[in-house]
């Protein structure tokens, strides 16, 4: 065993007490103003970009950039392949930046597409620092048009969305690092899977926006040409490969489709709780820190959100912010 590998698999398991911890994430929720939740923050591992006085989306920006840098120093520690399995599962943080940055010279709505992250607020919040997890990014910002863009993208890894909105490049970066994560991060299939399938459904069903057939084609990489070739929200549901369909099992109605996203958090909560105690010196405990820091932090999110809006005990949804038992 190389001691490169066994290195990247102690930083790995050291990191898992950068959590806040179910009990943290209730007391920022509960907190009843945003200023007492960055309070408590800053006693705690998101300390270092939380600022006193941030806005709600400020201080969101900044619990998820202090992720992003948990994933750096991770895959600093790693092996090539266990930095680039890093690189896979850090992928949202480039597609936030180039949707930030697509919005800079867009006149287009700037919501997120359905299933996105977050928007970050153009003009006030600066775009992730990526380092040696980017793949494409430094291309992507010196962009200055929609159409160099998406002709950017297509000359890399992400591959071409198929349009250069705004919804079609969030959206087909989406897919193309879902079916990259599964391709890439064997223990990540049924993850990938699952969150493509929530966000095919979303846009399809939901929003009822058609996705461009570049992207349709990858979704079936990981969804199968059957449920990307569907009509209805029922026939897809039963059309999904078992490595997806578990997150939609009992959700029978599109409305609805706002419970798998917790559910699907759930999930990798309990499997990389899993992979990260497995005993080996393998990609496997790097893969459940990762996620593990990444619940974290989106539970952070969420609490803050709550804080924002007058938090207090029993205002929070118990779907969102509550670990499983």
């Amino acid at each position: 065993m190389g001691a490169g590998r066994v290195a990247g698999v102690t930083r790995a398991r050291a990191l898992r007490t950068r959590c806040l911890g179910a009990e943290g994430i209730r007391e920022v929720a509960a907190s009843r103003t945003l200023e007492d939740a960055l309070r408590y923050l800053a006693a705690t591992p998101y300390r270092h970009d939380v600022s006193p006085g941030a806005t709600p989306a400020e201080a969101q920006h900044a619990v998820s950039a202090t992720l992003l840098w948990h994933l750096r120093v991770l895959a600093g520690w790693q092996p090539a392949t266990g930095a680039d399995a890093v690189r896979a599962l850090a992928s949202g943080f480039e597609i936030s930046n180039t949707q930030h940055h697509l919005r800079c010279f867009s006149a287009e709505d700037p919501r997120p597409a359905s299933g996105g992250a977050p928007a970050l607020d153009a003009g006030r919040l600066p775009p992730y620092r990526l380092g040696a997890l980017a793949t494409a990014w430094t291309r992507l910002a010196r962009t200055r048009t929609p159409s160099e863009l998406r002709a950017a993208l297509a000359a890399s890894v992400w591959g071409d969305p198929g349009d250069d909105s705004p919804a079609a490049v969030a959206t087909g970066m989406r897919v193309s690092a879902a079916v990259r994560l599964a391709t890439a991060v064997p223990d990540t299939v049924r993850w990938a899977a699952a969150r493509l399938a929530l966000l095919f459904g979303r846009e399809v069903f939901v929003v009822g926006r058609r996705l461009p057939e570049v992207s349709v084609r990858r979704a079936a990489r990981l969804l199968g040409p059957r449920a990307v070739g569907t009509g209805s929200y029922a026939d897809f549901r039963q059309a999904l490969p078992a490595t997806a369909r578990w997150l939609l099992d009992d959700i029978e109605e599109e409305a609805n489709l706002w419970r798998a996203e917790a559910r699907w958090w759930d999930a990798v909560e309990r499997d990389g709780r899993e992979l990260l105690r497995r005993s080996r010196f393998g990609p496997q405990p790097v893969v459940g820190a990762v996620a593990l820091l990444s619940v974290d932090a989106w539970r952070t999110r969420g609490a803050l959100e709550l804080a924002a809006r007058g938090g207090g005990p029993g205002d929070w949804s118990a779907e969102v912010l509550d670990a499983p038992r």
